[in-house]
């Protein structure tokens, strides 16, 4: 019998074994029903990156209210083999939904973020700074005045992380610091209005608030995310497949310019 019982816990050692497991925080992005009871979730974690996984019982009374898109949580997640799917056990950390639903712009703010990170980051490749800054963004939610600014950096250093960021230090034309007022949508340069000459109809606008300078009045800031929107769309997304923009990032917008 004990000799029974020896090699039934061998047999279980050799079955744990053979999972692979890890420990993160991360902030959940995005969530799909999985059968009758069980939900993939989709979270951007510190240490691995946008990574998927089953949440086993996602859908019930108990689970389900923790998985909104934005919670903070800590995951335990296990599989057989590192391409399987693998499975989730969570647990809450930080909860954003009362705050999100405290009116539109931090609503539409928050599923812009989360729908672009889900957008944009490529599967289980770290980008431990970016997660940094987004967790420290969707704390500011709910201050709506200076929110949107927040939202700015934030978006030029996802465009930044992922290889498609604005070089604004000086002018691609005349290489001086001055009097820079234009983007080249093609380099992603800085442009003076001195260099721009006859090509002035063709580049984006440079708020100063791009560069850190100025007031950051929520006209200029507009008039940014309008640039920063135009890498997003012409350069990002067809990197990506030329897939369309999420829906959040417009409806953003739009909460955010009906102030001004």
């Amino acid at each position: 019998m004990q000799r029974l019982a020896g090699c039934v816990l061998l047999a279980l050692d050799v079955l744990r074994d053979r999972f692979l497991d890890w420990r993160d925080h991360g902030i959940l992005l995005t969530v799909r029903r999985h059968g009758e009871t069980a939900a993939i979730i989709d979270v951007f974690t510190e240490g691995h990156g946008r990574h998927a996984g089953v949440v086993r019982g996602g859908t019930s009374r108990k689970v389900a209210p923790i998985l909104q898109p934005g919670a903070q949580l800590d995951l335990l997640w296990r599989a057989r083999l590192e391409d399987h799917l693998g499975s989730y056990q969570v647990e809450p950390l930080r909860s954003r939904a009362a705050v999100a639903l405290s009116g539109r712009l931090p609503l539409s703010g928050l599923n812009a973020v989360t729908s672009l990170l889900a957008f944009a980051l490529p599967e289980r490749e770290p980008h431990a700074d970016l997660y940094r800054r987004s967790e420290q963004l969707l704390d500011l939610l709910g201050q709506d005045e200076i929110w949107p600014l927040a939202y700015l950096r934030w978006e030029m250093a996802l465009l930044d992380e992922l290889g498609f960021g604005m070089d604004l230090s000086a002018c691609a034309v005349t290489g001086s610091d001055q009097d820079l007022a234009y983007v080249s949508p093609k380099s992603g340069r800085a442009v003076s209005r001195t260099g721009a000459g006859e090509w002035v109809d063709r580049l984006l606008d440079l708020p100063p608030v791009m560069r850190g300078q100025g007031g950051a009045s929520d006209d200029e800031v507009a008039r940014a995310l309008r640039t920063t929107g135009y890498f997003l769309e012409h350069r990002l997304a067809p990197a990506l497949g030329s897939r369309p923009l999420p829906e959040a990032r417009g409806r953003f917008l739009d909460a955010f310019t009906r102030r001004l």
